[in-house]
């Protein structure tokens, strides 16, 4: 019983710890605006994060690929309704590419 206090605190911890992050990482998000369109598990506007992290799983430069999507903007992928462009005054690179890696880790 002992042994267990100590493995159920740090568990706990890492909980707190995951959902700081996640917090952190759609904050950025939604002062960009990509919340307006956007949702980890369904669709809005645009695909939902869920979505995105599977058609892109397994790609190697999946970080790459998609920051610079956000970038650029587009339409065509996902439908016919443009993604306009995201510039670095309206998301950092850093957090740019905080958000695709919390996207991509969606599974």
């Amino acid at each position: 019983m002992k042994t267990l206090l100590p493995i159920t605190a740090v568990a706990l911890a890492a909980c707190f710890v995951t959902a700081g992050a996640r917090a952190a990482d759609t904050e950025a998000m939604k002062k960009a605006g990509c919340l307006a369109c956007h949702a980890d598990d369904k669709k809005i506007v645009g695909p939902s994060y869920k979505d995105v992290a599977k058609k892109y799983a397994g790609q190697p430069d999946a970080v790459a690929k998609l920051m610079e999507k956000v970038r650029k903007g587009g339409s065509g992928v996902w439908g016919p309704v443009p993604m306009s462009p995201n510039p670095p005054d309206k998301i950092s690179d850093a957090d740019l590419k905080v958000a695709v890696q919390y996207i991509l880790s969606l599974k």
